[in-house]
């Protein structure tokens, strides 16, 4: 199956050049994300975001990609420098993040707040061994307050590597992932996300293209699902903006999702069972 998803970021660069580690509440895998001031201790990240459906690797998660329902996700969060390295910068992190989901409810959706359909809460702890080099452990609790899918637990390990020049140009990821409660299985992710510059200007546009593969080993998806297989590329653009007194990102995600065949079956009857989806997002980030 493929996904294409439209997200548009904006965001302005870090006074002091500093980045904090940032871990996604879906798949953990890790980021980094640019602070106004890398002299605080306590960095708040705070993102907004619009889309055209709702998938969690690869898979149907409450919203087929379309345009008559557009789920709207909020998230808090944020990352405690614990120790600093001899060059000042943070090379140990507390993590965290609560990232929430809400759409038009639909009729079996009955419990209130009935548009409140989903909530993942993250708290891991992240290191910088070498510079460009993070990794992290972390707990994610998956939660759905209007009680329209049960809660699930997960511990994950990722890495993530960056830097401006060899293997760190094309910022290769990965992340394992158990299930400690709900269905079972284990999940892999690994990809890897090039960015380039479009202008001259340190703060100007620049263009994304992520890549990644996904595997839910033994009946990760669903009892009975074995082990099923997904990828997704395309491409981001991403813009620097100056707002509220933090370091903004406007981006713009255009995704394809790619599902082997017992994958995509898995989403009726209510979404698609399409091998290719197209998936778009618009987000906001900003940090302190």
């Amino acid at each position: 199956m493929a996904a294409f998803g439209l997200a548009i970021v904006a965001a302005a660069g870090p006074a002091q050049g500093q980045s904090i580690p940032f871990a996604d509440t879906e798949d953990a895998t890790l980021s980094e994300i640019d602070v106004k001031d890398g002299s605080r201790d306590w960095h708040p990240v705070v993102t907004f975001d619009i889309r055209n459906g709702d998938y969690a690797r690869g898979a149907l998660d409450d919203d087929d990609a379309a345009l008559d329902r557009l789920p709207i996700h909020f998230a808090l969060g944020g990352a405690l420098v614990v120790r600093r390295g001899r060059d000042g910068e943070g090379d140990l992190f507390v993590i965290g993040q609560s990232s929430n989901g809400f759409h038009a409810p639909r009729a079996d959706e009955r419990i209130a707040p009935r548009a409140w359909y989903e909530s993942n809460n993250l708290l891991g702890l992240a290191w910088r061994p070498v510079a460009g080099l993070t990794s992290a452990a972390s707990y994610t609790i998956k939660t759905s307050p209007n009680g329209v899918a049960s809660t699930t637990h997960e511990a994950s390990v990722s890495i993530f590597y960056t830097a401006d020049r060899g293997l760190g140009r094309w910022k290769p990821r990965a992340a394992i992932t158990r299930r400690t409660q709900g269905e079972g299985g284990l999940y892999t992710i690994a990809g890897i996300s090039p960015s380039f510059a479009l202008s001259g200007r340190k703060d100007g546009l620049s263009l994304g293209v992520p890549v990644l593969v996904g595997i839910g080993w033994n009946d990760f998806y669903a009892e009975g699902s074995g082990t099923r297989v997904y990828g997704s590329g395309g491409f981001t653009l991403a813009h620097p903006v100056k707002l509220g007194g933090s370091a903004a990102t406007l981006q713009a995600d255009f995704l394809a999702l790619v599902r082997d065949n017992r994958l995509r079956r898995l989403d009726a009857p209510g979404g698609t069972t399409a091998t290719v989806v197209p998936h778009a997002t618009v987000s906001l980030t900003m940090a302190w």
